[in-house]
């Protein structure tokens, strides 16, 4: 009986002894470790669930750039980080005299030396007296062409003389408004008052 059970099971393995053999202990040990794992489940549980693969977003922010600093790798143009200069502040005032060769003030200096002539007189007193003499007064004007301020710079050492250039000063004011070639806020103007008898007239 052993021997014919024998040969069964060599016929059903295909006649190799050896390879049934082979074949047998190799499912009985893939068997013993199945059982192995399952046992080891039950004594030791875990879970195959794994934890979902976390995304982080990172930015990279540049520090804040020295203008002094250069491109290490080509030179930074500097004038691009530079910040662009002020402007010059606008020309507030200038001084000029009557005779000015000046482009921007000579129309304007010949419309005040006009105005001027028409209200300058040689005071009687000083004329009887045979008084002359010279002085010079610097009178300031704003744009819209009023008397500012009035003060005589080299008095003529006659008070009646020059009490009569300041007169006729404030009498001629207000003066005619700034022209557009004149961008000063405040001028300064210097007259000069030349009182001679022998000339019997008026001269600046």
């Amino acid at each position: 009986m052993v021997p014919k059970t024998i040969k069964a099971i060599h016929s059903l393995l295909g006649g190799d002894t050896r390879k049934a053999m082979m074949r047998i202990s190799l499912g009985v040990s893939l068997l013993c470790h199945i059982g192995l794992v399952l046992a080891f489940q039950k004594a030791f549980p875990f879970h195959w669930d794994f934890e979902p693969i976390r995304s982080y977003r990172v930015e990279l922010i540049r520090p804040p750039m020295d203008p002094s600093a250069t491109d290490a790798a080509g030179g930074a143009d500097l004038a691009k980080i530079r910040p662009i200069p002020e402007a010059a502040p606008e020309e507030t005032e200038d001084t000029i005299s009557l005779d000015t060769r000046d482009k921007r003030y000579s129309s304007y200096a010949k419309v005040i030396k006009s105005v001027l002539m028409r209200h300058w007189e040689y005071p009687l007193e000083a004329r009887e007296n045979l008084i002359e003499g010279k002085l010079m007064i610097l009178f300031t004007l704003i744009r819209s062409g009023q008397l500012q301020d009035l003060k005589t710079l080299e008095p003529s050492g006659y008070d009646i003389l020059d009490r009569e250039a300041q007169r006729a000063v404030r009498s001629a004011a207000p003066f005619p408004p700034f022209p557009p070639s004149v961008t000063v806020a405040r001028l300064h103007v210097k007259a000069r008052f030349d009182y001679r008898l022998t000339d019997q007239g008026h001269q600046r």
